[in-house]
């Protein structure tokens, strides 16, 4: 049995969507276990008891340090630690080439300025790294953009996306230079990925 660890990553404000997403992943766990694959899926309320010396982010660290696959939802605004967790995804797939790394971001619905500001300003930390963001309108969207994702990375194992068809991942492919990191929509320079500042 492969289990396939998917870390997701969101505000208290998508909790409604962070629990269909939660029984969609659930579904397509019964839909491939008789292909051999099991998705286990963490969010950040599993950890809420959870009791660790050095603090909960920590633990969520930890988790997502081990996982294949890292999400982010983002919808008014993206919080201290759902960047800092981003953060850790990207130094660790820099490391690994894993997680597979996707942003999803709801259309913003607020007019509250310092919200704003901390979407925009991890937006623009996005842009910097060539890193696109996917806008889902609602949960069957977002269900069927990461559904769609989760065909590619099966049909190869869950070890790379399948390149002949569009996608939204951050996925390892060697070039000429070794300096790249990229799949067929965009290119992640390993330099710029290093001089972004994430605090």
């Amino acid at each position: 049995m492969q289990k396939i660890k998917i870390f997701l990553a969101s505000s208290s404000e998508l909790k409604a969507d962070r629990e269909q997403f939660e029984i969609f992943i659930y579904r397509e766990c019964k839909k491939r276990f008789d292909d051999g694959v099991f998705l286990h899926l963490d969010i950040w309320e599993d950890f809420l008891d959870a009791m660790s010396a050095t603090g909960l982010q920590s633990e969520y660290n930890k988790t997502i340090q081990g996982c294949d696959i890292f999400i982010l939802l983002a919808w008014n605004k993206v919080g201290k630690y759902t960047a800092e967790e981003f953060e850790k995804a990207f130094g660790t797939f820099q490391e690994n080439h894993k997680p597979f790394i996707f942003t999803y971001f709801k259309p913003s619905t607020t007019r509250d300025r310092d919200e704003l500001k901390s979407l925009w300003e991890f937006e623009d930390k996005l842009n910097k790294l060539k890193h696109y963001k996917t806008v889902y309108e609602n949960i069957e969207g977002l269900r069927e953009y990461f559904g769609n994702q989760l065909d590619k990375l099966a049909r190869n194992g869950f070890e790379q996306l399948d390149l002949s068809v569009e996608n939204q991942a951050v996925t390892a492919q060697s070039d000429n230079q070794g300096g790249t990191v990229t799949d067929n929509r965009k290119i992640y320079n390993i330099e710029k990925i290093n001089q972004a500042d994430f605090s």
